[in-house]
Formats: structure tokens, sequence, C-alpha cells
């Protein structure tokens, strides 16, 4: 049962010790290296146990739940927890050679640890008040990585960032009292089983509209979502990897975890209605915001808006094959999204900017890069075989069966116009001629190049698997589906003989 608090006790571990280490960078770069392989090694064993055994249960202080906190891992969270290990690990060698010294000093090692903890804390756990206790810890951890250097970009940028994410923690925490107050628990399974007969249930759903309005913010959702793409683009581009893969993910968690678990009693409204609206206009409203940049990491920004959309939406029609299409999303988007911003990072190391219009070239002075970014840049448009193409398809086949039309058009409009910004990057970055005056950077040295590039061809050839593999995947998200959909599953492993 232990293996179940390793991936969240080793990246605060490695926290500490980095700052022990404070004045020794080679040895922290190394640290977080081997921290995050650790993790993701604890992580897999962890799926391992949940895939064979089911759902593993920690009562944190010897405290049966419901009065203690509950460590809990089924399908979904693992699942987002080995996703996470793999992103940190990734972003952990590809920092090794883009991450300034001056960046090393003012934290970034702990920084980065203690926020991949808060995350796999907020997965893991199974208490609502813990939830938010790990949403701030992500927060804090989060905020001094965006502000690391104090550029005043990043000031900008962390202003909208922090403002909004203390709004959300505002809304997150008096729903928890206004919840408490009513159910008289925190405990998660317990909230479920009490409130499925509750007498008020429009008090319930006010509620619920609390939870969603925060957790829709800390999801970079509609209609709050500005603070990611005036945030995004600032910061160091592992850290902006990072949280493109891993922040707005917990938010989208959250919503699958508490409207399939605690807040089922209305469907056709908090689902079908409201969850439903979000999803289309987060989609819609990204998507053109991205078609309207000329820059880069502007443009994925938008994206992940735009993305999140198609997540909502796969919770929003709740049938078993939307909901399984949703979290498969959830786990492209990770890998994906994350494998452009580091590829951007590598345009950025070539040539010095981000701005579509001094870069150009690409294709011909660095093929590799090129080849790359083609293969993620199809897969984040929903082209086969890559994994976007068989998360958009099982999200829409989801759609088609539960007839909203509507969804369907606007997931199908903005896959198009997806491409189309991808096409624009490529047009732009890698098949015009470099413009006059453009700059060209020093050769970078080999083991650079390993660093940049290594953590890139991984994360291409985990798309490419979950693209070709897509029958098992796509087995597992069922599973995980039915999991979700059947709370007795979660209630019965939690509180077990408590009830």
């Amino acid at each position: 049962m232990m293996m179940l608090l390793m991936p969240i006790l080793i990246p605060m571990l490695t926290a500490a010790i980095s700052m022990i280490i404070w004045r020794h960078r080679k040895l922290q770069r190394w640290l977080s290296v081997f921290s995050s392989s650790a993790v993701l090694i604890t992580a897999l064993i962890l799926f391992h146990d949940v895939y064979l055994n089911g759902i593993q249960v920690v009562y944190l202080g010897g405290w049966q739940a419901p009065f203690g906190i509950s460590m809990v891992a089924d399908l979904l969270s693992s699942i987002l927890v080995t996703s996470t290990a793999f992103v940190a690990l990734c972003v952990s060698i590809y920092a090794l050679a883009s991450m300034s010294e001056e960046h090393e000093a003012f934290g970034f090692y702990p920084l980065l640890h203690l926020m991949i903890a808060g995350v796999i804390g907020a997965f893991l756990t199974g208490d609502i008040f813990n939830l938010y206790v790990w949403f701030e810890i992500m927060l804090v951890a989060s905020f001094g990585l965006l502000i690391l250097g104090g550029e005043r970009e990043q000031m900008e940028g962390a202003l909208k960032y922090v403002t909004l994410n203390l709004l959300s923690s505002a809304l997150f925490l008096s729903a928890i009292g206004l919840l408490y107050a009513y159910a008289g628990t925190l405990n998660m399974a317990d909230l479920a089983q009490k409130l499925s007969l509750s007498e008020n249930p429009q008090i319930v759903i006010l509620i619920s509209l609390l939870f969603l309005v925060a957790f829709g913010i800390k999801a970079a959702a509609f209609p709050l979502f500005f603070w990611l793409p005036a945030s995004y683009h600032t910061p160091p581009v592992a850290i902006s990897a990072a949280f493109a893969g891993l922040l707005t993910k917990v938010g989208v968690y959250s919503l699958y975890r508490v409207f399939s678990l605690i807040f089922i009693s209305d469907v056709e409204f908090t689902h079908q209605t409201v969850l439903l609206w979000m999803g289309i206009f987060s989609m819609v409203v990204g998507v053109l915001g991205a078609a309207a940049q000329f820059e880069v990491r502007r443009i994925l920004a938008f994206h992940s808006v735009s993305q999140i959309g198609y997540m909502i939406l796969g919770l929003a029609l709740f049938t078993p094959l939307a909901v399984a299409g949703g979290i498969l999303y959830v786990v492209h988007h990770m890998i994906v999204k994350t494998n452009l911003f580091l590829i951007s990072g590598v345009m950025h190391r070539r040539h010095g900017s981000y701005k579509l219009e001094k870069l150009g070239g690409l294709y011909r002075s660095a093929p590799i890069l090129a080849l790359l970014f083609a293969i993620s840049a199809a897969s984040l448009a929903g082209l086969p075989p890559f994994s976007g193409f068989m998360a958009k398809y099982v999200v829409i086949t989801g759609g088609v069966g539960a007839q909203q039309w509507l969804a369907i058009f606007s997931a199908l409009a903005v896959g198009l116009l997806t491409l189309y910004s991808m096409v624009k990057i490529w047009a732009e970055a890698f098949w015009k001629p470099l413009p006059d005056g453009a700059q060209t950077l020093s050769p970078m040295s080999d083991s650079e190049r390993f660093c940049l590039y290594f953590p890139i061809f991984l994360m291409v050839i985990m798309t490419v698997i979950i693209g070709l593999g897509a029958e098992w995947f796509i087995q597992l998200m069922f599973a995980t589906a039915e999991q979700l959909m059947n709370p007795q599953y979660y209630i019965d492993a939690v509180l077990g003989g408590q009830r």
C-alpha cells in the first residue's frame, strides 16, 4: 500500500533535498532526473496494481474513512499519475540543456518537484478538503515557477494567473464549507453516498455549480480562461511545457471526479446543459484565439483552451463511450501539448525567437525537428494514425450516440481550424526561407542536442504507440469509464465495512 504514496513522497523529498544542496547545481540537475525516473517507475507499479487488483486505498494515520484522510488510486487517478510522471521525466531531461543557471539559482528544481507533488497529490486524494490543499501546493509552486527570473512580461502574466486562480481557490473553499455544512463529511466516497439520499436536490445543485466554476477556472475553460494564454508564453520553455501538460489537467480531473461521483443527481442540467455548453464554447473560443496569433507559444496556449473543451465534452455527454474518449483525450493532450512546447523551445534555440515572422527554413536546416513537429502537430489536429485521432474519434462517436449534433459539428469544425493553425506554423517556421536579418544562434553541442531532442523523441513515440495500439488503450479507457460511471465501486473500496 505504501506504493500508493511513493509518487507523492519522492518529489516532495526531492524538493527538500534540492533546497539543501542549493549551491550544487549539477547535483540538483541529476537529482531531478533521477527523482522523475523513480516517480515514473513507482507510478507504473501503482497502475499495474490497480489494473490487476482494483482500487487501492491508504488511510493516513490509521484513521478509517470517513473520519481520516484517504488516499485512493482507481484507474483514472493511476493513469493520470503515470502520465504526469512521464511528462515530468521528459521536462526534467529537457531542462538540463534549456534552463539557465540564473533560473536554477532562483529555485527551479525545488519548485518543479513541489508542483509535481501537488499535481499527483490532487489525483490521489479521496478527501475534498485535502484536494484543496494539494491545489494550493500546486498553485504556490507554479506561481514561483511563473515569476522565476522576474522579467516584466512574466510579472504581467503572473498577475493574471494568480488573481484568477486565487478567485478559484476562494470559490472552491466556499463550496467545501457549504458542502460540509450540508453533508457533515469531507470524504468523497461518504459524500457520494449521503448526497445520493439528499432530500434537497436544489441545494446540492447550487453547491455543484460553485465547484463547477472553481474547477472550470483551474481547467482554463470558458469563460474564465484568459489567464492561460496571458501567462503560458512568458516563462522559460521547460516551465511552459510542464504547465501546458499538467496544470489544467488537475482542473479537468476534478470535474471528472466530482461530477461522476458526488454530483450526479441532475445529469440533464449539470452535464448535458452547463458542462456541454462550457465544452462547446471552450473549443470554439480557444481555436479562434489561436487562429489570430502569430507567436508559436501563444498559438499553443490558445489551443490548450480549445482542447480542454473536448475533455469537458466527454464528461458532459456522460455516456461510457464519451467518458472513455474524454479520458483518452486528457492523456493524449498531456503528451502532445507538452511536446509541442518543447519543440518550440528548440525552434527558439536555433533562431532566438518564437515569432513566426522571424523563423523559417527549419525544414531544410533541421529535418529531424521538422518530422517531430509534423507528427505532434498532426496528432494535435486529430489526424490518423496518432493519439489525437483516436481520442477525437471516440469523443465524437460518443456524441453521435447521444445525438448531440451541435457538439459534433463544433468538434469537427474546431479540428479543421486546429489543423489550420498547425499548417500556419509549418508554413511560416519550417517551409518558408529564413527571413533576411533573422538570427541563427551557435550550433548545439552533442550533450545539449541529446537533452533537447531525446524527450521529444519519447513523446512522439508515445503518441504513435497510443494511435497504433488504440484497441488496448480504448479498452483501458472503457474500463476507467465504467469505474467512474458506477460510483459504488469507489464507495465500496473506500468505505468498505465503515458504511
